[in-house]
């Protein structure tokens, strides 16, 4: 009989996987608390004497070793730990660090011998991951990548032996705000610094995340521009600062007076999170009743967008977003309605 895992969940819980057989199910039912999880296709069982006995007896020496591998192994958080210091190291963003050092925590949280590279049991999680908890192309292809990292970077795995692909990336247009929209957004923020903060957001094409950590010597009112600083791919660049903008800054600088952070959050000496500020975001388009559920995010595409329909070259748009590939903005053409628009519709020539 194939064991398959045995991890342990967040309440200190054994989650077991093995091949079916019935004679296996009906021992794993004489264990008290035992629960079968359709959802992750797992028996949840007590960790305790009882079920150690049950599974010791039915999958003998397989099991052994597996609990001895997960006691001799060093805990997950240390290497999480380690994980975080050399990428530090390497120059990934704060972003990543986190992004990746999740990934293969939740890995090692699946499968106990985790230490030992093998590539059908990162195959079969990958597999789980799409099929059980439905996770999305991009969320499978930063797994692979977190991976990759730990087995490849941090124990030397040769890269030609982790020979997974990453799934085909998803094809997806940008959603965008009409400019009507946008105007009824911003007319529902009474907060000057919540207005002062989406409006930078939109006239300057930011990701929250760079609209968070600026500082109040990236705005140079003279020249009308923003720097964005070590943003996405390490890279600086500047933007545009609208005069509506300008205006609302030079109003919430009156009142908050802030000295190193932009927009400082409740400790003032940190940023503004990027959370609170799609809470923000959030609260003004339920004032504003769309029918739509935007994020933050779409400011920056509807940016991009309103640009392109205006005529600007999108090489213009490409420096103005941070973009490494022209190919990333001209995705914007597919949603803008610049020429669109002007083609007769065959319907409306019909039933004149």
């Amino acid at each position: 009989m194939a064991l398959k895992t045995i991890t342990k969940n967040q309440e200190g819980k054994i989650e077991i996987a093995f091949d079916y057989a019935t004679e296996v199910v009906e021992k794993i039912k004489t264990i008290p608390g035992r629960v079968w999880v359709p959802g992750k296709r797992v028996w949840c069982l007590p960790d305790n004497e009882t079920a150690s006995t049950v599974l010791l007896g039915l999958f003998g020496k397989q099991y052994q070793d597996i609990i001895q591998n997960a006691v001799d192994s060093k805990p997950i958080d240390d290497i999480v730990n380690s994980i975080k210091k050399e990428m530090r190291i390497r120059g990934f963003s704060n972003k990543t660090i986190k992004n990746y050092s999740l990934h293969f925590k939740r890995y090692a949280q699946y499968n106990l011998e985790y230490n030992t590279f093998d590539k059908n049991k990162i195959k079969q999680y990958l597999l789980y991951l799409r099929d059980n908890s439905k996770c999305s192309f991009s969320y499978l292809s930063q797994t692979i990548s977190a991976l990759k990292f730990y087995y490849c970077k941090m124990l030397g795995e040769e890269n030609e032996k982790f020979d997974i692909m990453h799934p085909k990336k998803e094809y997806k247009l940008p959603n965008v705000l009409s400019k009507d929209e946008i105007k009824t957004i911003f007319s529902k923020v009474d907060n000057v610094k919540h207005l002062a903060i989406l409006t930078i957001i939109y006239s300057a094409g930011l990701r929250v995340s760079e609209a968070a950590s600026l500082k109040v010597e990236d705005i140079d009112s003279k020249r009308k521009i923003i720097k964005i600083r070590q943003s996405k791919g390490r890279k600086d660049r500047i933007t545009l600062l609208s005069d509506f903008a300008l205006d609302i800054l030079r109003t919430y600088f009156k009142k908050y007076k802030p000295e190193v952070w932009l927009f400082p959050g409740q400790k003032e000496e940190w940023h503004i999170s990027e959370r609170s500020i799609q809470k923000v975001f959030n609260n003004a388009c339920k004032k504003a009743c769309l029918h739509k559920k935007p994020t933050t995010h779409w400011l920056r595409h509807s940016f991009a967008t309103h640009l392109l329909e205006a005529g600007v070259d999108l090489r213009y748009i490409q420096e103005l977003l941070g973009h490494s590939s022209s190919k990333t903005t001209e995705i914007y053409t597919h949603v803008s309605t610049k020429n669109i628009t002007n083609i007769a519709n065959p319907l409306d020539e019909i039933m004149k």
